[in-house]
């Protein structure tokens, strides 16, 4: 498409009339850029790159905080062994439970095996029983908090047989179970945010897709005097590419700052909420709410990604258009 367009010809074959010279478009003078980025479009298309770029950040800080809570929390219950000792009328619960304290303490990679009194197993009947009731008629289970030694995954097999011949009613659990599902829950949650993630940029392609074909329209007359000059399709290509980065580059940037923003607001509201009970609750579940430098460096790629899909995608639309119409 280097050659001169027909009405290109005739227009420069024309005198101009009165022998007075007309001045130049203004987006053809020598300082003015080829594709304005502070035009009423280019405004628009920043704003949506910052909205699509908030929301993008926020799926991926909190697959973040919630991949880094679950990793705590599996490391926290595979670090730990329950013994449940059900009472039994022909027996001494409080018997069971020493003994089975002793069995505990004497296998290998225990740390520590901790009983829970009485009081307190009622305690743990409260949330679902209500305050104020009196257990003396019910057959609370007492429990054996066991904690192993650090990076250590001990065979519970002689245990288990040691407390049904010594102990009988009492069942130990290694919360295999717990951690199994905690894995699917937190890959399940991460799997959805890297989903997401992609549908936001996805959308931001789109996005600068539809505008700089807008752009390409609102500019031809430019693109054909660029062309009868001897500008060709890469040079016109890279001027898209090299604006709408720069567009793409602020509009990411507003939006990654406004998503940083909000975490760390986040994480001083529940850190002030921390002595109430929702604070605890939100603490137990999700930690201090607030997400690791990793989870801030994701925020910053996906800032500079975003920017980086914007002027790719422009420079391609561009190539694509000049092709089709030349």
């Amino acid at each position: 498409m280097n050659a001169p367009q027909p009405r290109l010809r005739k227009a420069a074959a024309q005198k101009p009339q009165g022998g007075e010279k007309r001045k130049l478009p203004a987006s053809l003078s020598r300082n003015a850029p080829l594709v304005p980025v502070d035009s009423a479009g280019g405004q628009a298309l920043a704003a949506v790159i910052a909205i699509l770029t908030f929301l993008a950040a926020l799926c991926a800080g909190g697959a973040e905080l919630i991949s880094a809570s679950s990793a705590q929390w599996r490391s926290e219950i595979a670090r730990e062994v329950t013994i449940q000792i059900r009472p039994n009328p022909q027996r001494s619960i409080d018997d069971d439970v020493a003994r089975a304290v002793a069995l505990a303490r004497q296998a290998p990679g225990v740390e520590e095996a901790q009983p829970f009194t009485k009081e307190e197993s009622e305690r743990l009947l409260e949330p679902w029983l209500g305050t104020g009731l009196d257990f003396n008629d019910l057959p609370v289970p007492r429990l054996i908090v066991i904690k192993l030694k650090e990076d250590e995954r001990p065979d519970f097999a002689p245990l288990k047989q040691s407390l049904q011949k010594e102990v009988p009613g009492a069942t130990l659990d290694d919360h295999a179970l717990w951690v199994s599902r905690l894995s699917t829950m937190a890959n399940t949650i991460i799997a959805t945010g890297v989903f997401l993630v992609t549908l936001v940029l996805i959308a931001a392609g789109l996005a600068v897709i539809f505008a700089t074909r807008g752009a390409m329209a609102g500019n031809k007359e430019v693109v054909e005097v660029l062309h009868f000059v001897g500008a060709n399709d890469d040079f016109i290509a890279k001027e898209f590419q090299r604006r709408f980065f720069r567009l793409g580059l602020r509009g990411s940037a507003i939006g990654a700052g406004g998503a940083l923003v909000l975490i760390i607001v986040l994480g001083l509201i529940t850190r002030s909420w921390r002595a109430s009970p929702a604070g605890d609750q939100i603490e137990a579940l999700f930690g201090a709410f607030s997400i690791s430098w990793t989870g801030y460096l994701v925020v910053i790629l996906i800032a500079l990604l975003v920017a980086l899909i914007t002027g790719i995608v422009s420079r391609l639309t561009v190539r694509r258009f000049l092709n089709g119409n030349g």
